[in-house]
């Protein structure tokens, strides 16, 4: 009788070794986020696996190349774009389940300097000389063509009149962060970022603030995956709820969606 119990013991941890594997990998999300995110998405990330125990997998990069690795079929439970264009392409390539979309953030854009620069309390307004402020130096924002900080910056540029003569002085980067990179390293004398990212990086001050009305709102969708594990519709509502709320406001984000709990 005491060797068949001992059998069964054995046994039974030796069933348990292999479920586990499969157990840990059913409490892992994978997050695909605009690179803006991650500070404050870290953050939340470690809250969400405080409370319900699932890890987050979080990769961060612009919204551009995070929904053409969808499109190319890269795993992923959620995509969190940093602008309606991208996910709106998600969607049209149909891997991004839309009955669960959501606006979830907002955000400004703000003309930055290397911490130690001259230049400071810019008024960023019609007929803004951008150009003339920035020199012989260069202007770092991300990729006007696809990235949306740049697509932003852009086109309060055009508004304000500034465009054509600053064009040429900008260095296009491959995200947000990347630009933000080039400033805080004095690569480049000024650079368009998001609010968010300027407050996160000491290297920076922010010396003006584009008006809301000169660009397309700043928009975060969020949306679960056509392929998506069914733990992320918890995932998705603990990003609307009270406490994912503080902490993206701290962070200087607009919240625009009604806490879920």
């Amino acid at each position: 009788m005491i060797r068949l119990v001992s059998r069964l013991l054995v046994a039974a941890l030796l069933c348990g070794a292999a479920i586990s594997p499969t157990l840990a990998q059913e409490k892992t999300l994978t997050v695909f986020a605009a690179a803006s995110m991650k500070n404050a998405l870290d953050d939340v990330d470690a809250a969400y696996l405080t409370k319900a125990g699932v890890k987050i997998n979080a990769s961060y990069a612009a919204s551009s190349a995070l929904a053409r690795q969808l499109e190319q079929a890269a795993p992923a439970d959620v995509f969190l774009s940093a602008d309606t264009d991208w996910m709106d392409y998600a969607t049209q390539k149909k891997v991004i389940n839309e009955s669960t979309r959501v606006n979830l953030l907002g955000n400004k854009i703000v003309l930055i300097a290397p911490k130690d620069s001259k230049i400071a309390n810019v008024t960023i307004g019609q007929g803004f000389n951008l150009a003339e402020l920035a020199g012989d130096g260069r202007i770092a924002t991300g990729d006007v063509a696809s990235v949306p900080v740049g697509k932003y910056a852009k086109a309060a540029l055009e508004k304000l009149g500034a465009w054509d003569k600053a064009s040429s002085k900008f260095a296009m980067a491959e995200s947000v962060r990347a630009a933000l990179t080039l400033v805080s390293r004095n690569e480049a004398v000024l650079g368009i970022v998001y609010e968010t990212d300027a407050k996160v990086d000491p290297g920076v001050k922010i010396v003006g603030v584009f008006p809301a009305d000169s660009h397309p709102a700043i928009i975060y969708p969020v949306a679960a995956t056509t392929t998506a594990k069914p733990d992320t519709a918890g995932y998705l509502d603990f990003l609307r709820s009270s406490a994912a709320r503080t902490i993206f406001e701290k962070y200087g984000f607009t919240v625009l969606t009604r806490p879920s709990t």
